[in-house]
């Protein structure tokens, strides 16, 4: 068992001791204090509220926050009115309800009390704004949370100015490694560049009703690599630490040591560290689940030995020569949008009469019938997306088009260490499993003690974009640990692109 499952336990357990002596001195069988859920029951009861308040809680969603206003409630019959009283209930029940529940300076003081307290407008308006605020806390963590895509990355799937929500239930709502941080914030507070959050407390991974990523899924995930950043606009998630450390040293001709070295040297106090949750928030689809041998051949990914059809909705780039220019009315009416939009990326003029178009096998076939359209072929690759700028950067002749085979790590599974993989999975073994890897004169040592073999504590997942000529996923950067997904994106609330809303795709739900 975890620490923090245990600490989580612990607390739990607080909580009902302290409302069975609240309910002793309340005149309710303490006993009753010990069902949780049941007891709100009685809470009812006892301070005359209308029963429908009970059964509200059952409410998906808004129920959470009735729980919380009956404890607030049951609290002020003890005459504590505070907001201070109310911040203790919310967040420190553990501590505060056995205070009440055995303090001798602590009463039941009944709904005669309650009656007679009056609160004034602006108190009204401040009590309003800490509920609404631990709500909608509440909401995000546990149940769902808006999402807006940024890149182009899975397109046609996912469009720029998508709105979503992403369901936590999916795979189970994962508790917060930083508990202590501003709320509605992720990272950073808004106009600055200061944290918002703080590490004094670091509660380590918890996941409640824990359900594994199904193959196919599109997931929101924290960026693995993120966990080190250059923190300026030119890098961040776009450029990540470890290219930067990765092309020095292709471009030098350096050791990966020195690599890290002359980074350090270059970008100084800007190279900052990120606790999981804190980490980029990134969107893809799921192509490999814990376990699975993935293979791409010719664009086409192979599971086990197994082809796996393409998204419904995707994209490649290709090259397209014409016999003058491009005639974008044209290219509008088959649903090829956004010219010379380099964000967007769909396409992209690189010489005369020569583009780079992203689009899908319908739009391929359609532009074929449009006149002046010379011919189509594939993409050619750049550097970057062949060889050592691909995980496991090894000079293997893999790129991002014909890649692998690469075994994905499954929780309980052992593989034994040697040259040949040690690259691919000592960044599981180190990083995401927090164990002290060393190779030493050809060697393995982990936490210090020789080893030839490893078994894996977590899961791990295969991530790339629908757009997958357009995409910073997995076969950039590896896995992503279970530890790392933050919930299943279910359904497009809002969406507005050039042209206004895109009507057509409010609640629709991603496939």
């Amino acid at each position: 068992m975890s620490v923090g499952l245990l600490l989580f336990i612990i607390a739990a357990i607080a909580v009902l001791i302290g409302l069975y002596g609240m309910f002793k001195k309340a005149g309710i069988a303490p006993w009753k204090a010990l069902i949780p859920l049941y007891n709100t029951w009685f809470m009812v009861d006892k301070m005359k509220l209308k029963k429908i308040w009970f059964f509200l809680q059952f409410i998906p969603i808004a129920g959470q926050f009735i729980t919380i206003w009956i404890n607030i409630k049951f609290v002020e019959h003890f005459g504590r009115f505070g907001l201070w009283h109310h911040f203790l209930t919310v967040f420190f029940p553990y501590i505060y309800f056995p205070y009440l529940g055995f303090s001798d300076k602590e009463r039941y003081a009944g709904t005669l009390v309650v009656g007679n307290y009056k609160k004034g407008a602006i108190r009204e308006w401040v009590d309003a704004a800490v509920f609404a605020i631990v709500a909608a806390t509440l909401i995000r963590t546990f149940v769902f949370e808006a999402y807006t895509i940024p890149t182009p990355s899975m397109e046609k799937t996912l469009l720029v100015n998508d709105f979503l929500f992403v369901s936590k239930f999916a795979y189970g709502p994962r508790i917060p490694n930083t508990p202590l941080a501003l709320p509605f914030m992720h990272h950073t507070i808004p106009g600055t560049n200061t944290k918002s959050y703080v590490e004094w407390i670091h509660i380590p991974y918890i996941r409640w009703f824990s359900k594994p990523v199904k193959r196919n899924d599109v997931v929101v995930f924290n960026f693995p690599v993120n966990d080190t950043l250059i923190n300026d606009a030119q890098h961040g998630s776009q450029v990540t630490y470890y290219q930067e450390i990765q092309g020095r040293m292709m471009a030098d001709h350096i050791s990966e040591q020195e690599a890290r070295q002359r980074v350090l040297d270059q970008y100084g106090d800007l190279i900052i560290t990120r606790p999981v949750d804190k980490r980029e928030n990134f969107i893809k689809r799921c192509t490999g689940v814990a376990g699975d041998t993935l293979q791409i051949k010719n664009r086409v990914v192979y599971i086990n030995g197994v082809a796996e059809p393409l998204p419904e909705y995707h994209e490649f780039n290709y090259l397209v020569t014409t016999t003058g220019p491009i005639n974008a009315d044209q290219l509008n009416s088959i649903g090829i949008h956004d010219t010379d939009n380099p964000d967007k990326n769909q396409v992209q003029m690189i010489g005369t009469n020569s583009y780079i178009i992203g689009m899908d096998d319908a739009e391929k076939l359609q532009l074929k019938m449009l006149p002046g359209i010379k011919d189509i072929q594939p993409q050619p690759l750049s550097d970057y997306d062949k060889g050592q700028f691909l995980f496991p950067y090894e000079n293997n002749g893999w790129t991002v088009d014909d890649y692998g085979p690469i075994w994905i790590p499954k929780k309980g599974a052992t593989i034994q260490l040697n040259p040949k993989n040690i690259k691919r999975y000592h960044r599981c073994i180190d990083t995401y499993e927090g164990n002290k890897f060393e190779e030493k004169d050809g060697k393995y040592f982990i936490n210090g003690q020789p080893a030839t073999s490893y078994t894996f504590k977590m899961d791990y997942y295969w991530m790339m974009g629908d757009n997958r000529h357009n995409s910073l996923d997995s076969r950039y950067w590896g896995f992503v640990p279970e530890d790392h997904i933050v919930g299943k994106a279910s359904l497009i609330w809002f969406s507005y692109g050039n042209n206004g809303i895109r009507w057509s795709r409010i609640f629709k739900t991603i496939k």
